[in-house]
């Protein structure tokens, strides 16, 4: 039996990167997908290549800075595929870069609205339908910069930190409803964004930042993200893991 079989599972930012690498790795352990993105482009791709391999899948279009349209992804999956067992709050953004005292208010805002308000919606609409399917387990996307500093990056840093502690409370009240509620902590990933967007130089610098001398695959963390939604983990609960190559060590 596969690892999520007759599970369905939503997805956030499922467009590219980690969260397309997660949709495809539980379409494939058997679990009808929920992809949401604001990107359709990149949320029907995904789909596309899910149903293609004989798997099941929707598209739902969704900005996790908007509760209504967490509350619409999450109506879709009860009404598409009769219920929900697994959540990923992928979705994020980086922000502009400044330090605090020169940081632009809009650019907090928005960070702030996608990268933590965003996982609390979501959570606020998933949990209930999961305690109506008779239990699930939520992974919340964090980042290594919840748990440490870094320059220019408040805004960020202030929500992935926000995020671990979000996790924690969330997972203290549910869990003695079946529902089980963890974060990851991905150094830096070999993304599209970070391939297209910085010069050899900046990859370089990033691949530094990591004891083992490269940056992790996306796959790298949609593994981790599939052991602690599967039965697996089955007591493993209000728990951060980092998958960063060494990072957090140093």
């Amino acid at each position: 039996m596969k690892t999520l079989e007759n599970k369905v599972a939503l997805v956030t930012g499922a467009g590219s990167g980690i969260g397309k690498a997660i949709c495809l790795l539980y379409a494939a352990e058997g679990a009808k997908i929920i992809a949401s993105d604001i990107s359709e482009k990149g949320g029907n791709e995904v789909v596309e290549e899910i149903k293609s391999k004989g798997g099941q899948a929707v598209f739902v279009k969704g900005d996790t800075s908007k509760p209504d349209d967490s509350k619409a992804v999450v109506d879709q999956a009860v009404q598409q595929f009769g219920g929900l067992h697994v959540a990923v709050n992928n979705a994020g953004i980086g922000g502009p870069l400044g330090p605090v005292g020169e940081y632009p208010l809009d650019g907090w805002n928005k960070v702030i609205a996608i990268n933590l308000s965003g996982v609390f919606y979501g959570m606020r609409y998933q949990i209930p339908a999961m305690v109506s399917a008779g239990g699930g387990s939520i992974v919340n996307m964090a980042s290594i910069l919840g748990k440490v500093g870094t320059k220019g990056s408040c805004a960020y840093v202030a929500a992935k930190h926000g995020v671990i502690g979000l996790t924690e409370t969330a997972a203290l009240e549910y869990a003695t409803q079946g529902i089980r509620v963890n974060s990851i902590g991905p150094g830096y990933i070999s993304t599209p964004l970070i391939e297209h967007s910085l010069d050899e130089a900046a990859r370089n610098a990033l691949v530094g930042l990591h004891p083992m001398g490269r940056l992790g695959t996306s796959e790298e963390v949609a593994n981790l993200a599939l052991w602690l939604n599967s039965d697996k983990a089955s007591f493993v609960t209000g728990s951060y893991y980092n998958v960063d190559g060494g990072y957090l060590a140093q």
